[in-house]
């Protein structure tokens, strides 16, 4: 295991860099050698309107997964939210490690709050996840949207275009600009994407000793939280851009978890919540999911995909 080399495909930007040198460094700690493959994806190059414009699942991730399917990288580091529920055939979800802070951050320059917004405060966010939860808290701001890496929105609000963004948290504290968040927007209060602060790392499906080294990062109840997270978004047939929002845990030796899906004019919020044994992970996301459709969630996905 100690003379192994890999190489780890990544977007080029600040954040997917930190994560990907992050990997980097731990498993230099296991005695592997890494180098780095930066790789542009269609979310990159494609940076107006909401990203559920762009019509497609993986637009941050099918061409890092393309890149490790044909032998040009071994791992593939992606932000855990922005990878598709369906799984890619020779490819293999190694690994998940600690989950960062999962809560949505309120990032703003004279506001201390959502609840102190002025009446109209412009809010800019790219989620329609965020847009439906912050409708539901605050009716009577207006609700912009911004595309971009961490950097390119914190500067549109540094130059005005916004009174307040909403980011993950997580992507803020990797980037030390925890200092710029003046609000955690922590569940359940407003419920994170699937996966939101968490990494997915995927290899090849028949690389085992690629397997054996990313194992060693694999965290059991991040694994275990996500895995309910992403189940309830798979069994919904609404991928990463929808208006969904899931919180799994592990509460008292349970494996627990909060689902959501709202409208974009905050009229409907359909919730459920459940909790199952560790190993039901999958089980208990399609447990959420089917309550959720019986509450007509089908609709507002679909509906949300025209509006």
């Amino acid at each position: 295991m100690s003379s192994i080399h890999v190489r780890i495909g990544t977007r080029a930007s600040l954040l997917a860099l930190w994560q990907a040198n992050w990997v980097a460094e731990q498993l230099r700690g296991f005695g592997a050698t890494v180098e780095i493959v930066e790789i542009t994806t269609r979310g990159d190059t494609e940076q107006r309107g909401p990203i559920a414009d762009i019509g497609l699942q993986g637009v941050f991730t099918k061409e890092i997964q393309a890149a490790v399917l044909e032998g040009r990288a071994d791992i593939a580091v992606h932000s855990l939210k922005d990878l598709p529920t369906e799984t890619v055939s020779g490819l293999k979800l190694a690994a998940v490690p600690p989950r960062e802070n999962l809560a949505d951050a309120l990032v703003a320059n004279q506001a201390t709050s959502l609840a102190e917004l002025p009446a109209g405060a412009i809010v800019g966010t790219g989620s329609l996840r965020r847009h439906a939860q912050l409708k539901h808290l605050r009716p009577d701001i207006e609700i912009r949207c911004i595309r971009g890496n961490v950097d390119t929105r914190l500067r549109k609000l540094d130059e005005g275009e916004f009174d307040v963004i909403v980011l993950a948290a997580a992507g803020l504290q990797r980037l030390g600009w925890k200092s710029r968040i003046v609000e955690l927007l922590e569940p359940p209060r407003m419920l994170p994407a699937p996966g939101q602060g968490a990494l997915g790392l995927e290899c090849r499906a028949d690389d085992d000793s690629v397997q054996e080294l990313l194992n060693q990062l694999d965290d059991n109840q991040t694994h275990r939280a996500t895995d309910a997270e992403r189940a309830m978004l798979a069994q919904l047939h609404a991928g990463c851009s929808a208006p969904v929002g899931a919180w799994g845990r592990i509460e008292n030796g349970r494996l627990a978890l909060d689902g959501l899906v709202a409208d974009l004019d905050a009229k409907q919020v359909l919730k459920f919540s459940a909790s199952a044994n560790l190993d039901e992970a999958d089980a208990l996301g399609k447990l959420v999911a089917a309550e959720l459709l019986n509450q007509g969630a089908a609709k507002i996905i679909a509906d949300s995909r025209h509006d």
